[in-house]
């Protein structure tokens, strides 16, 4: 699979510099963190799910989370337990030649489900790229992962990976939280090889204060998330090696709603592109609060994001694209002759590249690049956009 493959070769030809480099399950860690994207969320009891896993892959999903947790009741847990059997035994007797299928992820709610949820899935669990650890903390981290390991060891697969939620109320009160993250931080770190990337559980965060966001405002407007983004990044997502994949907050609203603030999206760049009526709909269905919590999350550190709507797959992947800007500079900061340092113009003639200093960006700007590939120097957010849109 890769990133806009969805769409044909001959518009990813006009659009890309560098084309989004394909990938599948057996690809490194590294790379299937940075590539998990906008990864889609559905409840475990739909019943068409097989079906509906295969239309998304074809719209451009590259990973799902399968949910047995918090989209479901408690009284229909064994429901949606049988189902996804029966959905992974339909997706696997297509056999070799079917579709390419996105990264599949369980999200589970004790770590009993694992082992048990694999042995029931048999031979389709081939299909399975692993599961979704909700509430981690260190004490009740431990039990989710070794049951990874187990399951992973008894199904006889190569890798079965953890994606742990961050959500306990440990992590958000300020009291507990530094000890909080220390103790998940020496949890994953001896589980390393298994976590493949570190998710934010931010509507349980505001739970905790009774708080909700508006779609005029951003996880980063309300101080006491933005404050848990922060802390975890800082101490979980490091540059220096040592640091986890963090995937942005959940995006909770796809129709139009109320408005108390002007739209948050510019129209000079759709009317240049003569394509203003696609910036109406992004602001009729508040996708425009939306693009810019996704530009706040790479600020702040954070690659890829929960969607819990298909609407949202495309945004998160138009966003992720690195500009030919971008990539022109982080060329320049990692050529091999700049290995000792320096300050340098920038091609583009706007800026300072300091190479010591952006050297990690720029690292973290080529494996984005990898990813998602490179923006045609003349190419545009709103053309991604429109041209993921119009599949």
């Amino acid at each position: 699979m890769r990133h806009f493959g969805h769409i044909s070769p001959s518009v990813r030809k006009e659009l890309f510099h560098q084309e989004p480099a394909e990938f599948t399950l057996a690809s490194p860690a590294r790379t299937l963190a940075a590539a998990l994207g906008a990864t889609l969320y559905s409840p475990a009891t739909r019943p068409n799910l097989a079906a509906d896993i295969r239309k998304q892959a074809g719209l451009g999903v590259v990973s799902m989370v399968l949910c047995l947790e918090d989209s479901i009741s408690d009284a229909d847990v064994v429901d949606g337990e049988e189902n996804l059997v029966r959905q992974f035994a339909a997706l696997d007797a297509e056999g070799p030649d079917a579709a390419e299928l996105p990264l599949l992820f369980i999200r589970i709610r004790t770590p009993e489900q694992i082992s048990d949820l694999v042995r029931r899935l048999g031979g389709s669990v081939r299909n399975l790229a692993g599961f979704v650890l909700p509430k981690f903390t260190e004490s009740r981290g431990t039990a989710f992962l070794d049951a990874v390991i187990e399951a992973q060891a008894v199904a006889g697969l190569p890798h079965l990976y953890a994606m742990p939620v961050l959500e306990s109320p440990e992590l958000l009160h300020l009291e507990t939280r530094v000890e909080a993250l220390a103790g998940i931080s020496r949890t994953v770190n001896r589980y390393r090889e298994h976590v493949l990337a570190l998710r934010l559980g931010v509507t349980d965060f505001c739970s905790a204060y009774g708080l909700r966001r508006t779609p005029d405002m951003t996880a980063y407007d309300v101080q006491i998330v933005a404050g848990v983004i922060a802390d975890v990044v800082n101490v979980l997502s490091r540059a220096d090696g040592t640091g986890f994949t963090v995937t942005g907050p959940v995006w909770e609203y796809f129709r139009s709603q109320q408005r108390l603030f002007k739209p948050q999206l510019r129209r000079s760049p759709f009317l240049e592109e003569g394509v203003e009526e696609l910036r109406t709909t992004l602001i009729e269905h508040d996708l425009d609060g939306l693009l810019r919590e996704i530009e706040l999350d790479r600020a702040n550190g954070l690659t890829g994001k929960t969607c819990i709507h298909p609407a949202h797959v495309t945004p998160v992947h138009a966003l992720s694209v690195v500009s030919h800007e971008e990539f022109s500079d982080a060329q320049d900061i990692l050529r091999p002759e700049r290995g000792g340092g320096g300050v340098l113009r920038s091609a583009y003639t706007n800026k300072m590249n300091e190479v010591k200093p952006h050297r990690a960006w720029a690292e973290r700007t080529m494996q984005r690049a990898e990813a998602f590939g490179v923006a045609r120097e003349e190419v545009g957010f709103v053309d991604l956009l429109a041209a993921g849109l119009q599949v």
